[in-house]
């Protein structure tokens, strides 16, 4: 059974960094390319960064670009989101999930059932 824990998330003020981690249980995760997800109140859920199975090549939105960074430790079944620089629109639920579509223009979640998410809240 597919397992997604993530953890990591908080309220710190603007400018300020967080780290995110997602262990994973349940499958091959060194197979797979992962993603990082966030949802805020009211908006649909959104990609913000994915990296591929081996780690060589990384992906991210356009909002985040330079300011986040996405890494995996295929030895811990574990995906990272550092994030600097942090704003109030980066306020929400993050989570991950397997992506599929590597090498599109759409990348989308594998697996049907998310984790719990962390929640990362942005406020002076």
């Amino acid at each position: 059974q597919v397992q997604l824990v993530e953890s990591g998330g908080g309220l710190v003020q603007p400018g300020e960094s967080l780290r995110l981690s997602c262990v994973t249980y349940g499958f091959i995760f060194m197979r797979y390319d992962m993603g990082w997800y966030r949802q805020a109140p009211g908006k649909e859920r959104e990609l913000v960064a994915a990296i591929n199975s081996n780690g060589g090549s990384t992906t991210y939105g356009d909002s985040v670009k330079g300011r986040f960074t996405i890494s995996r430790d295929n030895d811990k079944n574990t995906v990272y989101l550092q994030m600097n620089s942090l704003k109030s629109d980066d306020t929400a639920v993050y989570s991950c999930n397997a992506v599929v579509g590597w090498g599109t223009s759409f990348l989308r979640p594998w697996f049907a059932s998310w984790g719990q998410g962390t929640q990362v809240t942005v406020s002076s």
